[in-house]
């Protein structure tokens, strides 16, 4: 058998065994190409998710692919191998095969299929691009920021309770369209949040957020360059969400002659990249790269888990574990004092805390003791689910207690305050400080990180000096550590369990799209990622202490 696939490879007639992989920053990609160049005919193809562990995911690809050819009789005939996308680098040296710019597998497999294209509009996990193809090929591609892509999108689809594949359905009924900031998750959720206190219908949000991702993608990208002619979408979002191409569709219409949404538009850059594997005069000059076979490469993989890291690392945050000891004995000193609604008595002062995806609320007596309180996501409906709690600690409370003042603070500051007719509202900002001086007299800083806020109040003298606080990035808050968790397959505590005893830990950058970049690299190496960066973050609920 192995001559007779010596054979085959040799022959000017008969064309290797081809295998393109895209490495992308959440997925990747597998296409198999035997004696066909079109993408219709392959003979294996696969779109997996990666959670970071790209070695491991590219390795269950290439077993699979060897399994299919073993069921062919062709387990032992060598394949040619390429690989691409913004996670591939690395893997492809560690492997000594061809790595293939992502936009020149793109070119390769739009030339291949449809040639009279002008323009492709990809999106992704946490890129998004435009590609000009005429006169010449050029990019653009998002920088630092992975607002308007996949990772944006799935974000506000949390943010109306459902998924990617649900924000899709609502959006086939809307009726009214919402301006929507799209640069960042920050933004966006700053302009859905009223709009959801309001009672707009989820629809009329959900298609909103598809022109507001098609808005960024046109206005930031293209700069003003125009888009026209053949337009072909690619990327997972445009390929499984429909709604997502409509919105493309408003933005351009009667710019563009002809939209096209390929059969397996999420595979391309893989099927390019395999192309390119069997045309090694397209592949870097001088460097030739010899068909191999699966178990050897396999082998290889393996092997990977042995080698030192390359991804830029940071000491650990505990060297020792007497060290973290000394730091929780420390943080731990000021801690505010908890009771029971069993045989309370006498007035009780109640606070609100309406965030922009939770609820938060707490009942204190008269001895400043916390005696109930309630975490839990508004559901979309801040009043609702403030109703509910104010119902809850009626039910609870002895009869011999009361509710003497209330107070409301976050977000739906106003809502809840009006809604419910309490006593006071207060800017969030006070709340901070003064539930802050209660559990810790004389503080002089106070940090709080949120769902999609960050804010740092330096105390002078009782007064806050200053306020600094995130503006057009979310990177570092609950929905970027959400985020990250769900790319490594982890949980919020799982992150929180693991990172003490990272031995390294990874120098990350500000923005989620740059994390992931570093992650896939790390994954890439064959290195651990059950755990990450661990700070300690404390979260301020406030209001109660101005009641």
């Amino acid at each position: 058998m192995v001559e007779a696939a010596d054979t085959a490879v040799e022959s000017r007639d008969t064309k290797p065994l081809r295998v393109g992989l895209d490495i992308g920053s959440t997925t990747v990609k597998a296409v198999v190409l035997d004696q066909t160049d079109a993408l219709d005919g392959v003979l294996f193809s696969d779109y997996r998710r990666h959670h970071a562990n790209v070695r491991a995911t590219v390795a269950g690809l290439l077993e699979d692919i060897h399994k299919e050819l073993v069921a062919r009789d062709r387990g032992d005939e060598p394949i040619r191998l390429a690989i691409t996308g913004s996670g591939g680098l690395a893997l492809a040296d560690n492997l000594h095969v061809p790595f293939v710019q992502e936009v020149i597998a793109e070119t390769r497999a739009i030339d291949q299929e449809y040639p009279q294209a002008d323009v492709i509009i990809e999106l992704g996990g946490e890129d998004a691009k435009i590609t000009y193809l005429k006169p010449t090929p050029e990019q653009r591609m998002n920088g630092s920021c992975a607002g308007g892509t996949g990772a944006f999108i799935d974000q506000m689809a949390t943010l109306l309770d459902t998924d990617a594949a649900g924000l899709n359905d609502m959006a086939k009924s809307y009726e009214t369209l919402y301006p929507i900031a799209s640069r960042c998750g920050v933004f966006a959720k700053t302009d859905l949040q009223p709009l959801i206190n309001d009672g707009a219908a989820k629809p009329d949000l959900a298609a909103s957020i598809f022109t507001a991702v098609a808005t960024q993608t046109i206005a930031g990208l293209a700069s003003g360059r125009p888009i026209h002619g053949t337009v072909i979408f690619l990327g997972g979002p445009l390929f499984f969400m429909s709604e997502l191409r409509e919105a493309f569709h408003r933005a351009l219409e009667g710019k563009v002659d002809e939209f096209i949404v390929p059969t397996d538009a999420h595979l391309y850059v893989a099927f390019g990249s395999a192309l390119l594997a069997g045309e090694p005069d397209q592949l870097e000059d001088g460097v030739h790269f010899e068909a191999r076979t699966c178990e050897d490469i396999l082998e290889n993989l393996e092997d990977l888990k042995n080698l030192p890291a390359n991804t830029p690392t940071m000491p650990p945050l505990f060297p020792t574990e007497a060290e973290r000891e000394a730091f929780n004995e420390r943080h731990h000193r000021e801690h505010v004092h908890i009771g029971t609604l069993e045989g309370a008595i006498g007035p009780h002062f109640l606070g609100i805390d309406a965030g922009s995806t939770t609820i938060k609320a707490t009942l204190v007596n008269d001895d400043r003791e916390i005696v109930w309180s309630s975490y839990a996501t508004n559901e979309g409906s801040p009043l609702t689910a403030a109703v509910n709690i104010v119902k809850k600690i009626q039910n609870e409370l002895p009869q011999d207690a009361w509710i003497a003042r209330s107070c409301a603070t976050g977000y739906g500051e106003g809502l809840i305050t009006t809604g419910l007719h309490l006593d006071e509202g207060v800017v969030e900002t006070m709340a901070h400080y003064r539930g802050a001086e209660m559990a810790s007299p004389g503080v002089t800083a106070v940090i709080d990180i949120g769902g999609q806020d960050m804010k740092y109040l330096a105390i002078s003298d009782g007064v806050i000096d200053s306020i600094a606080v995130n503006e057009a990035c979310s990177s570092g808050c609950g929905s970027f550590l959400q985020t990250f968790a769900q790319s490594m397959g982890l949980t919020h505590s799982g992150i929180h369990a693991g990172g003490p005893e990272l031995h390294t830990s990874g120098g990350f950058g500000l923005a989620l799209h740059r994390l992931h970049e570093l992650i896939r690299q790390a994954g890439a190496e064959g290195r651990r990622l059950d755990g990450g960066h661990r700070g300690r973050f404390v979260l301020l609920r406030g209001a109660q202490r101005l009641v």
